[in-house]
């Protein structure tokens, strides 16, 4: 039986597209607080559409990980590199999920009730328990939720260029395949791997 020597197609589409609209979002989430008016809130509308997108492909991504499980890791790695890469691709996971949600509950908990369009075209609702709380508490959920979620983007901000940084000394220090096999322009090289 031969040994996988990239992801498939799916797996690598979700890894690009779900890294990119991330930070995307996170630099539209930074630009908002420069606007006002019509812009801010134009931006605010994009910002939502594309963190439920991210939320919604984030789920996909993990239902196709749960039947087509990943590569092992290189034979070379340490049982602390292997575990510390198995963490850090699960805490990455778990906030493509919580990122998403949370600004979902302050949207829901907003005092302004703005509605989410997404894309300018498909209503998005409320989190209904949220949004029925009384205002105070509302008001308290979203300042609270915001802060979280503040704090959520700029620690994801870390994380991907920690893993941005490991990627690329497997590259060019361990000469390794592990990036190779997340991008379709670059030839895997093979190595004795193990899970």
């Amino acid at each position: 039986m031969t040994q996988r020597t990239r992801y498939s197609a799916v797996a690598i589409v979700f890894h690009w597209l779900i890294a990119g609209l991330i930070l995307l979002n996170i630099w539209f989430g930074w630009r908002m607080g420069q606007l006002k008016g019509l812009a801010q809130f134009d931006l605010f509308q994009l910002h939502k559409s594309i963190g439920i997108l991210v939320l919604l492909l984030s789920v996909l991504r993990l239902g196709w990980r749960a039947v087509n499980p990943g590569l092992p890791h290189p034979a070379h790695m340490s049982r602390a590199e292997k575990l510390a890469a198995a963490a850090i691709h699960w805490i990455l996971y778990g906030f493509m999920i919580v990122l998403p949600l949370t600004g979902w509950v302050i949207v829901s908990a907003s005092l302004y009730n703005l509605p989410t369009i997404l894309f300018k075209t498909m209503p998005w609702p409320h989190i209904g328990f949220v949004h029925a709380l009384p205002m105070a508490t509302r008001k308290t959920v979203e300042d609270q939720v915001g802060t979280i979620h503040a704090w959520l983007a700029w620690t994801l901000l870390v994380l991907v260029v920690f893993h941005v940084a490991a990627a690329l000394k497997h590259h060019f220090w361990d000469r390794d395949d592990v990036l190779a096999r997340m991008l379709f322009l670059l030839r895997p090289r093979p190595r004795n791997l193990e899970i």
